[in-house]
């Protein structure tokens, strides 16, 4: 449908160009757009006929006299996927304006198609952002499961397919951050921009794409059976590469676990959101953060400020008065995750591993416990996790 607003502006434009004034009317026969803004909304009996016909006519003084609304020229119906849609008139003798006719046509039918075009992506990407706000809320005692996936299947998108959610989250760092004279950027004004780089890795006819919030896009991926979710950590890479790229943008990005159900898509999701925060509290400079390696962050995450804090203090109480405790975090974790292995500890911590053994001495003179004693090392693995998570981490969607 043509509508009133592009008609005014093409035939403005056109009038202006042309020197002859252009008049665009509707299916009906009503002017909706004239260089001559006084014949707006005044009826054009000649459209009648040519939108009946699907043919060109002209008229000439004494032609046009005959017909309501109508002067010389040229008439010429406005043609989208077979159907006549409306017409655009030329004014003027019809041997000085025939000339400009079929340009003028062929020009409005490619702005309408491109108008048509325009306004159908962005119904999608709206139906694709209401879907993506569902699943990320949904409540199978609010909405039925079948539900969402009848919408998805009207969308094209079929959610029983095996998925994986990822969440970006596209910020501006400070201004000290920033290359110098590098501009600021509006991520509500960049939004096209955003989604065009994601869905250029995404760009499965299966994966939903869409924005969040501003700077937030998630995407609900179609992961092959045997591709490993791992395997994303590279494609979000190139995402974030690409942002990170244009001046005054960072990125990062956050992989929940493999889904086939409305239900478990929804905790994808939110562990994809989940990752996202805790990765950036725990992770350092990765951009990208799995959720599987951040499992034990997220169940401290979950428990509450207090409770870590009373962790804290009463497992690291000492250590933290150190001011090397950054470091006796480190080495601790480090000594864990390594699977208290001292070879793979040192590596992890790029250093020697006579560096390890006397930090590790050090926090068994201060704790009075023997690191190798497993439970006691593995409470203050997660005293020293709840430290690194700081202020807590809410989930998505939390106030």
């Amino acid at each position: 449908m043509l509508s009133p607003s592009l008609a005014q502006e093409i035939a403005g434009d056109t009038s202006a160009v042309i020197g002859f004034n252009v008049l665009i009317t509707d299916a009906t026969g009503t002017v909706i757009g004239s260089g001559d803004s006084s014949r707006v909304g005044t009826f054009h009996e000649a459209s009648v006929e040519v939108i009946r016909t699907k043919e060109p006519a002209t008229h000439n003084t004494s032609q046009a006299l005959q017909l309501r609304g109508v002067r010389p020229g040229v008439t010429l119906p406005l043609v989208t996927d077979g159907q006549a849609v409306g017409t655009v008139g030329i004014t003027g003798t019809p041997a000085q304006v025939r000339r400009f006719g079929l340009l003028v046509k062929r020009q409005t039918e490619i702005l309408l198609r491109e108008s048509v075009m325009l306004r159908s992506r962005l119904l999608a990407e709206r139906a694709a952002e209401k879907l993506l706000a569902d699943i990320a809320s949904y409540d199978p005692h609010v909405v039925e499961g079948e539900f969402l996936l009848f919408r998805a299947a009207e969308l094209g998108f079929d959610l029983r397919l095996r998925r994986v959610a990822v969440a970006f989250e596209v910020t501006v760092p400070d201004a000290g951050a920033r290359r110098q004279g590098a501009p600021t950027r509006d991520m509500a004004l960049i939004r096209s921009e955003l989604l065009r780089t994601v869905r250029e890795v995404f760009a499965d006819p299966q994966d939903i794409v869409a924005t969040t919030a501003p700077g937030w896009i998630g995407v609900l991926h179609r992961l092959p059976a045997r591709r490993p979710v791992t395997s994303l950590v590279v494609d979000c890479r190139r995402v974030t590469d690409v942002i990170a790229a244009q001046d005054g943008l960072a990125a990062r990005a956050g992989i929940g676990e493999p889904a086939s159900s409305v239900g478990d898509l929804h905790d994808s999701y939110q562990d994809a959101c989940d990752a996202l925060r805790l990765g950036g509290r725990v992770a350092g400079d990765s951009p990208v953060h799995l959720i599987t390696d951040l499992r034990v962050h997220q169940v401290l995450a979950a428990v509450g400020q207090p409770a870590r804090n009373r962790l804290l203090d009463l497992t690291a109480a000492d250590l933290r008065t150190q001011p090397d405790w950054p470091v006796l975090r480190d080495t601790i974790t480090a000594w864990c995750e390594s699977g208290f292995n001292l070879v793979r500890a040192s590596a992890a911590l790029h250093i020697h591993r006579n560096t390890v053994v006397y930090r590790m001495n050090k926090i068994e003179q201060i704790t009075g416990r023997p690191l190798r004693e497993h439970r006691t090392t593995m409470a203050l693995y997660l005293a020293c996790l709840a430290d690194q998570l700081g202020s807590g981490v809410p989930r998505a969607g939390d106030s």
